[in-house]
């Protein structure tokens, strides 16, 4: 493991075809699927574990947010990864921040709306990330696909000669799709979790038998959601994928990506519409 930026860049200044696997830590099945992924690519594979504060609002979880540095080396270890970078705070901020990384549009629906400040943050320490690492590819689970978004602008548009990859949703036997934070929800809330992934997959199913109307598609989903006491809407929306957009009509390829909150809990997912 190595916690120093210098240490990074002298250990791989010879090295070739990399994959890069950013994360914030305590690893789960769906970070698995990525070094495997990576593995599978590339030559070296590192692992990035960093919980970055930017990326957190004032009243969000950073504090709490779970740290489990030690079993997160063995599934690094055990899943192939050659090298694991996880800095300290100081290390990847060692000077107040004055830039940063804003991809607008992309970044302003979905998460962006209710999460001010997060994608800048995300874009930013990715950024930094693929400068120290200087990957061929960089692997993000297709869960976060408004981040995969982002990223996947900000890369093209800055013209950094990297190749973002998206690796599907890992999901638990019911549907829900697996996260950090999934471990914050009591047995009650984590019974319920699932309605999420129930309620996109009927919106999806109504898109791929021909429904074309979004305000129908989104009916659906909401009434399989409102059906659940434990579950409280933040967002449901059909986007086109590239620009995370608002649809009015379905006439093309669309996902539909929704926030709820299960108790203190916040979840999220995405299904493909068609």
């Amino acid at each position: 493991m190595f916690t120093s930026v210098k240490d990074v860049r002298k250990a791989l200044e010879t090295a070739k075809n990399i994959g890069l696997v950013p994360t914030m830590g305590a690893l789960h099945a769906g970070h698995e699927a990525l070094i495997q992924r990576a593995r599978k690519d590339s030559e070296v594979v590192v692992v990035s574990i960093f919980v970055n504060p930017l990326q957190f609002g004032p009243n969000e979880d950073y504090t709490r947010y779970p740290r489990a540095l030690p079993r997160d080396l063995e599934i690094c270890e055990r899943n192939g990864a050659d090298l694991v970078f996880a800095p300290s705070v100081e290390e990847m901020y060692p000077l107040p921040e004055l830039t940063f990384v804003d991809v607008t549009r992309v970044s302003e629906h979905l998460c962006g709306a209710f999460r001010p400040g997060h994608f800048r943050g995300v874009a930013t320490v990715v950024l930094k990330l693929l400068n120290i690492v200087q990957p061929d590819r960089a692997y993000f689970g297709e869960k976060d696909m408004q981040q995969f978004a982002v990223i996947r602008r900000m890369v093209q548009d800055l013209m950094v000669p990297v190749e973002i990859i998206g690796v599907p949703t890992v999901r638990e036997a019911d549907g829900l799709a697996i996260s950090s934070r999934n471990q914050y929800l009591n047995p009650a809330e984590r019974r319920a979790a699932p309605v999420l992934h129930r309620a996109l997959r009927e919106a999806a199913a109504r898109m791929r038998s021909g429904e074309r109307d979004v305000a129908k598609v989104r009916e659906a989903a909401l009434g399989i959601l409102n059906a659940e006491p434990l579950a409280r809407l933040e967002y449901l929306e059909i986007v086109d994928p590239l620009e995370m957009q608002p649809l009015s009509t379905i006439s093309g390829p669309a996902r539909i990506a929704a926030a709820i909150w299960i108790g203190n809990t916040r979840l999220i997912d995405n299904e493909e519409g068609n």
